[in-house]
């Protein structure tokens, strides 16, 4: 049997373009909400280069050795991200499902992006599906991924 091929690359999610104020969210209330789920989750705010934002870093476990690093973007309320890096598809579905439904408002209001589907000049973000479990979302960020794959 062989291993199942499980590539490693970034993620973004974001509210959709046409509702940028979707989220509702903040610094303040996106470090409390990973402080309430996540309670050894390392924080560090700062300032975003890109935006001149404020935003926070943050390293959290979402299984037992399974750990998700990323910065949460959020200047103002019409605007918001979360990007995590060099992460693996079933370590970022864990995350996205805390994401969608433990903080934020709607679960109807997620796109995500990998910069290894954008690197195959795809720039379209997909939804993030609004139920299901961690192995759902695991199947969509999957299929996802397999955009970026030659035929």
């Amino acid at each position: 049997m062989t291993a199942e091929h499980n590539p490693r690359t970034n993620f973004v999610f974001a509210p959709p373009v046409e509702n940028p104020a979707a989220w509702q969210a903040s610094p303040e209330t996106f470090r409390n909400a990973l402080t309430q789920a996540f309670p050894d989750a390392f924080l560090e705010p700062l300032t975003s280069s890109l935006r001149d934002a404020p935003a926070l870093d943050f390293e959290i476990e979402v299984a037992p050795d399974v750990f998700v690093t990323g910065t949460a973007v959020m200047p103002a309320p019409d605007y918001a991200h979360v990007s995590i890096i060099d992460v693996t598809a079933d370590a970022t579905a864990l995350f996205a499902q805390w994401l969608r439904d433990s903080y934020l408002p709607s679960t109807t209001s997620v796109l995500f992006l990998s910069s290894s589907v954008m690197e195959s000049g795809h720039e379209t973000p997909w939804p993030l599906p609004t139920t299901g479990d961690a192995k759902e979302i695991e199947a969509v960020l999957r299929n996802h991924l397999a955009t970026a794959e030659p035929e």
